[in-house]
């Protein structure tokens, strides 16, 4: 273990060895790495934990410095652990340079098929023993690191003194195809309201789809596409993100010697923003967690999207009308632009069409919850449907939940301290 320091922390890092697949403790082993955090002031007291998930599928826990946000507030009484679920940061990273170590495409999708949160859950288990000497511990989730909780739930409630979930209340049946003929119509909603608060970014948006349909630049290996662009929808998910999308937007064109150009500054700021280099498993096991019932998740938000014609850009040049944002969906073309994800591409194929994953949740003991739980439900969340959120928390016995429009699906991060706060009393009866 390695123990350093920052303002009023002490940060001490941990490795442990975890079986690949858990049902075989004698096979595989990889790594999983999580960073411990405590106030300077207390690290040598005897303090519950908090083991932190990160939203996703397929980002390493935040890096903080220092006390920030809700870091700050959980280590007034917790000893925190913040967690890179398996194959993410630290914890035997999965992409396009390691995945070949595991063969070809069919060995590499048998290989992923052990990331999903079941997986995540047991690699918890194995940990919080080492840790907490045996004691429960409670689980903040954001996000997808809900879902992993609501797994964790279902699977190993005795492990959990408390469970706090942000913007990560999973249906518990749906099947990828309806999570996003859900969501869709969310994402058009966002849309019109950037556009009602930016109107002149319609024109705009036009404009960049158009000349990227005629001349398909690249910018570092990335072929930036009509579909690409209107993936940046993705940003309208977040507090901020109408602004950020916006000040994108107009530093498109410039003029130039050989006529009007898209900009370097734009080129790549497109580039940075939809690539998966930095999270090639959201890409990659995105439907996958949404995969139960023995049903291929056979790229739905793909097939799906053929149910809203609207989001075709190539109609909505052809005649008057916007061109749509798109939001928090994986498609084939993304194995085809992004050169993070071009060599995976037979892999993503074969985990689509893949039909044996385990169910995730049970309903049974979940209806039969003792753990106090809290959510964070935030009001037409871009990323997470309301109705099912609330279906799942009507069907956890003693959740309770704090449904606000303050936030967007970035609330714990926007909100920090404010909300951590808010769900610990939820879960002691304060308010």
């Amino acid at each position: 273990m390695n123990s350093y320091r920052q303002p009023g922390l002490v940060l001490t890092d941990h490795r442990f060895t975890v079986p690949l697949d858990h049902a075989d403790p004698g096979g595989e082993q990889i790594e999983v790495f999580g960073r411990e955090i405590v106030a300077a002031s207390r690290a040598g007291q005897e303090l519950p934990w908090l083991l932190y998930l990160e939203g996703g599928p397929g980002f390493g826990a935040r890096r903080f410095t220092g006390a920030e946000a809700w870091l700050g507030r959980a280590v007034r009484e917790f000893r925190v652990l913040l967690l890179d679920q398996r194959g993410t940061g630290l914890s035997t990273p999965a992409n396009r340079q390691t995945l070949p170590l595991r063969g070809g495409p069919r060995e590499q999708a048998d290989y992923l098929a052990h990331f999903r949160a079941d997986t995540i859950v047991r690699d918890c288990e194995f940990i919080r023993p080492k840790l907490t000497g045996g004691a429960p511990w409670t689980v903040l989730g954001q996000s997808f690191g809900g879902f992993c909780a609501v797994r964790y739930l279902s699977a190993a409630p005795e492990g959990l003194s408390t469970v706090l979930i942000t913007g990560g209340l999973p249906s518990l049946d749906a099947h990828a195809d309806d999570v996003y003929r859900a969501a869709y119509p969310r994402i058009e909603r966002k849309v019109a309201a950037h556009y009602a608060r930016y109107p002149q970014d319609i024109e705009r948006a036009r404009e960049i789809t158009a000349h990227l349909a005629e001349h398909r630049p690249e910018s570092a290996g990335h072929r930036l596409t009509p579909e690409s662009f209107q993936s940046l929808g993705i940003m309208l998910g977040g507090g901020s993100g109408s602004h950020q999308l916006h000040y994108l937007l107009e530093n498109a064109f410039v003029r130039t010697p050989h006529g009007t150009e898209l900009s370097d500054t734009f080129q790549e700021a497109m580039r940075a923003a939809t690539s998966f280099a930095g999270h090639p498993l959201y890409a990659l096991m995105h439907e996958a967690i949404y995969g139960q019932g023995g049903r291929p998740t056979d790229w739905a938000a793909e097939r799906v999207r053929a149910e809203f014609p609207l989001f075709d850009a190539a109609t909505a040049l052809a005649g008057d009308g916007p061109v749509l944002f798109t939001g928090e969906s994986i498609h084939p073309w993304h194995f085809e632009v992004d050169p993070a994800l071009r060599p995976l591409r037979e892999t993503a194929e074969l985990l689509a069409a893949r039909t044996d994953w385990e169910p995730l949740y049970d309903p049974e003991r979940l209806a039969a919850n003792e753990v106090p739980v809290a959510a964070a439900v935030y009001h037409d969340d871009m990323y997470v449907d309301t109705a099912h959120a609330l279906s799942t928390a009507a069907a956890i016995r003693g959740l309770r939940t704090w449904v606000t429009d303050e936030f967007e699906h970035d609330g714990l991060r926007a909100g920090g301290p404010r909300v951590l706060d808010r769900l610990l009393a939820l879960v002691r009866d304060e308010v």
